[in-house]
């Protein structure tokens, strides 16, 4: 049966930023009635936008973190946009913002299923306990991740700080399970140490 190219999906890049300077948050509400600021709850402020859909959590220290960007290019954007939002509601901000890639998270379909116990034997540095998670959970050293494997062929990639450490071309071993051409997800270099059952 022909191999299923597998599907990756970048479903979320968290990203802080700084502005190096204080921020009066109570202001920002009063210029942006749309932004939500409940400092009995929280000490952020949330600040949405339509484009890219993101929201930022702004905060009195002048420092940021931007979730929902599907790239590391539009979460810097995102901050970006942030800022000149406020610049032109009459925020004074001097700095332009620095922004750092904080987490990168994954979405990855095999498109067979995963022989979880097989895989906890073949995987370093993984914990497989059905009776209190579904899923396994294996730390890579390179990249620097850790992925969730469930048995229906679904996997979860966090901890990534650059596309790049998700998108890698992966090269196959002795128990190839894609071509040696496929570029997939690096989180995938795993998947060629694992047995995956086509449904």
């Amino acid at each position: 049966m022909p191999q299923t190219k597998p599907m990756v999906s970048i479903e979320n890049v968290v990203a802080s930023a700084t502005v190096d300077q204080k921020i009066d948050l109570v202001n920002i509400t009063k210029k942006f009635p749309d932004t939500e600021y409940h400092p009995d709850q929280f000490p952020g402020l949330v600040f949405r936008i339509k484009t890219p859909k993101t929201a930022t959590l702004i905060f009195r220290t002048g420092k940021m973190v931007c979730t929902g960007a599907k790239s590391e290019e539009m979460a810097k954007n995102a901050v970006k946009t942030v800022v000149q939002k406020l610049r032109k509601g009459g925020i004074k901000i001097k700095k332009d913002a620095e922004t750092t890639i904080q987490n990168i998270v994954a979405a990855i379909n095999l498109g067979g299923k995963i022989h979880l116990e097989q895989a906890a034997r073949k995987l370093p540095r993984s914990m497989y306990e059905p009776e209190q998670f579904p899923g396994l959970i294996h730390r890579m050293l390179e990249p620097k991740t850790v992925i969730l494997l469930f048995a229906s062929g679904k996997l979860v990639c966090t901890g990534a700080k650059k596309e790049k450490d998700v998108y890698r071309g992966t090269v196959t071993t002795s128990a190839p399970i894609f071509p040696a051409s496929t570029t997939c997800c690096g989180c995938l270099i795993l998947a060629t140490r694992i047995s995956v059952l086509k449904l």
